[in-house]
């Protein structure tokens, strides 16, 4: 089985312009993504996927496999399809690896590519979740799946409601999980799913990966004992030093 491990790294964001550049201790983010990454044994091949030249270009400076797309995609997952359309070699699965997370272990996305198999169409993580606060974040997306693993739904609410309980023995009463935002996808879906209509789900929600539930496709679940840290704003960053991550 042969798995491309795809970084998209778009320079555009509304509350972090250029964060894929920006300096962690000497490393740019994108690089601490790439090298973390390119420790994964499971990936035959690691590329970036960018919308702008001075990413490229770091790419390219400190050695990296990288290659230009379209700013006009609207996910991280059109990305990854154009990327994949513009290598000349056959992959059976794409993981597509967040360009925010510096700190990402290697170990979560061998805790995805162990798991997969060619009956998945795509396959994402999930971590419980052990303390209220994280249960009624809605920054943090919940998930929930059958006993076969399959994802039955995502939301920004916790998944399900316990009725009749207080929110505080929620936790305690019912295991409920955090999406991990990484995804493999079969090839064949991938080309797939870039061509659907939007879900009311997915409005609703503002998550891509309803749109894929709604048209009837499989999201297998498979559970991490890895904490994903995205960094979104200067402010996770400084948090994140000052944790002593990096």
């Amino acid at each position: 089985m042969k798995i491309l491990g795809i970084i998209p790294a778009r320079y555009a964001s509304i509350r972090f312009p250029g964060k894929a550049l920006i300096d962690i201790q000497g490393t740019s983010m994108v690089q601490r993504v790439y090298r973390q990454v390119s420790r994964v044994s499971a990936l035959d091949k690691v590329i970036v996927a960018t919308d702008h030249s001075e990413i490229f270009e770091h790419v390219h400076q400190f050695g990296g496999d990288v290659y230009m797309t379209s700013p006009h995609h609207p996910s991280g997952t059109d990305r990854c399809r154009e990327a994949l359309n513009l290598l000349s070699e056959n992959y059976d699965f794409i993981v597509n690896i967040q360009g925010d997370e510096p700190f990402i272990d290697p170990q979560q996305i061998m805790d995805l590519t162990s798991n997969l198999n060619s009956q998945i169409q795509i396959a994402t993580l999930a971590k419980k979740i052990t303390d209220r606060r994280s249960l009624e974040n809605p920054n943090e997306v919940k998930v929930i799946f059958d006993k076969l693993g399959k994802a039955k739904y995502f939301s920004r609410s916790p998944l399900p409601h316990c009725r009749d309980m207080p929110v505080e023995a929620w936790s305690s009463s019912f295991d409920y999980y955090r999406h991990v935002g990484i995804y493999a996808y079969r090839e064949d879906v991938l080309q797939e799913i870039t061509s659907l209509d939007v879900a009311p789900w997915e409005k609703a929600e503002g998550l891509e990966q309803l749109r894929w539930l709604y048209h009837g496709y499989q999201v297998d679940v498979f559970i991490t004992q890895h904490q994903s840290l995205g960094i979104d704003t200067p402010e996770d960053l400084k948090k994140a030093l000052d944790a002593g991550m990096a």
